[in-house]
This record gives structure tokens, sequence and C-alpha cells, in this order.
């Protein structure tokens, strides 16, 4: 969404925060003197954040010669993305080629205000707040408000048309029912579920699109779909992974049979196009 004040000044960034594909730490008001700045607030293991990153990747590719700088700001979301050597491995394996802030104290992530995962905000040139989204969707308008910025800086700049939507349930015009809410099997966000002996299943039903887990440790996860087995889901060593899901809405039994010791933080479902 537009902001409803125009003089809304970008935060400057902390000196103290590492950053990833970046050899020193990106000051603000450089970067908005140059052109606009989009930043992303995302966790690698978070599935709404991970289904938001292509696109934000593709805009970068897009638009980086044009101008846009794109800061990636991870700020871990469960406390196995605490750890910068878990977190890296993630980025480098989801081919993340913009800097990226590891906010493991949630520095960038106080100074922002942000209360959810992903949350996207477009510094244009100067450095007020131009556009500003949390959560999934928006992608069209996003995109045009990062050509508007660049616009405003070359009015004769050839920038391509916006991106198709990637899924079916990013359509402008498609009515997406609301999938069933995330599940945390160790009772919070904060404690994860761990497999031992006698305490390695879990079954649940659900309506959705798609089922992910976030789990790590060593080990493997065998998956039954409506009683019918699925390949088994390795573990190693932390990760967000797809258990099952064709992308339409549909009501489903899931059952998980886990090896001792793997830890499940929590079980999300995407949203899938109408039947």
């Amino acid at each position: 969404m537009r902001p409803e004040r125009d003089n809304i000044a970008a935060p400057e960034l902390p000196g103290r925060i590492k950053w990833l594909n970046r050899s020193e730490p990106p000051k603000m008001a450089e970067l908005t003197a140059a052109g606009p700045v989009l930043v992303h607030f995302w966790d690698p293991t978070q599935l709404n954040s991970v289904r938001a990153l292509p696109y934000v990747v593709e805009w970068n590719r897009r638009y980086s010669p044009h101008g846009l700088t794109t800061l990636g700001i991870h700020s871990p979301r469960f406390a196995l993305t605490a750890d910068a050597e878990v977190t890296t491995e993630a980025i480098e394996r989801l081919d993340v080629e913009h800097a990226v802030a590891l906010d493991l104290d949630y520095a960038i992530w106080h100074d922002y205000g942000c209360i959810g995962w992903p949350s996207l905000f477009l510094w244009g040139q100067g450095g007020s707040l131009r556009w500003a989204h949390r959560g999934e969707g928006e992608y069209r308008a996003t995109e045009e408000a990062i050509q508007d910025e660049l616009r405003e800086a070359n009015a004769l700049a050839e920038l391509p048309p916006p991106m198709d939507p990637l899924r079916a349930t990013d359509e402008a015009d498609v009515l997406v029912p609301v999938p069933t809410p995330e599940i945390f099997p160790g009772g919070s966000v904060a404690e994860p579920w761990v497999a031992s002996s006698g305490k390695s299943h879990l079954k649940y039903e659900y309506e959705a699109g798609e089922a992910w887990i976030v789990a790590d440790g060593e080990g493997e996860i065998g998956v039954t779909l409506d009683g019918e087995a699925l390949e088994p889901i390795e573990i190693s060593p932390a990760a967000l992974m797809k258990l099952a899901g064709t992308g339409r809405h549909q009501a489903h039994r899931l059952e998980l049979d886990v090896t001792d010791g793997v830890r499940v933080w929590a079980i999300s479902f995407a949203p899938g196009a109408p039947v």
C-alpha cells in the first residue's frame, strides 16, 4: 500500500550487522541517494517468505541495472534460523544473489516496526517511503511501484512489463480459499516437537493446496496422504520442505512417521486455487 504520509524516512542500518553477498555493511543514506531501495524481511524456513522470494529475486535481476537496490533482512522466526550457519546455508541453497543481513537480534526488524513475515518496504530516491506490504500477494502492485520510482529518476527508462503471476493463486482476480492455519506440534513457534521412541507419529487433517514442514536433525519423515504412502522426506540439516500438494484447494488426511531425534517446528499450508 501507499503510505499515508510522504515524509516517512528510511531508518539507517546498524553497522554491527553481518551481511551476506556484500563485503561492507550498506548505508541507507548512500543507497537512497543513488536510487530506490527495496527492503525484504524474511526467514528462509518460513513458508510465506519463501513463496514471495522468487518475485524479489526476479525484481532484483530486472531492475538493479536500472538503479534499484534490493536488501534482504533475515530476522529469524524460528530458533533454528537464529544460527548463522543454518541461515547462510539456506540462503545459498535458494540462490539469493542480493545482499542479506543476518538480523539475528531483530535490530532492523524493530527499527522498521515489523509484525510479520514477509514484509516489504520500498524507499524512493532520497529516502522516503513509497510502498509497503506485509504477507504474500500484491506482487503486480509492488512491481508497478518499483517502476514508478525508477521512472521518477529516469523518465526515458525502458523497463520490462510486469511479471506474469508465478502461481494460479497469485492472479489478481482469483478468489483463494483460506488454508488451514499453521500447526506447531510442539505447542508454540518457540518449541519444536521432538520425535522419540513411542512418540514418532503425527496425524492431521487439513484443507489447502500444499502442505509443508519445518524440521531439522538427522533422519527422515515418512509421509502418508489420504492413506497412500508418498516418497519419504530426508531431513538434513534444517529446512522448509514440501510434504504434499497439487496446488488445488482440497481436504486431505496427513500422517507423518518421524525418525527419533528429528525436531518438527511447524507444519504450514499454502493456499490453493479453487477446485
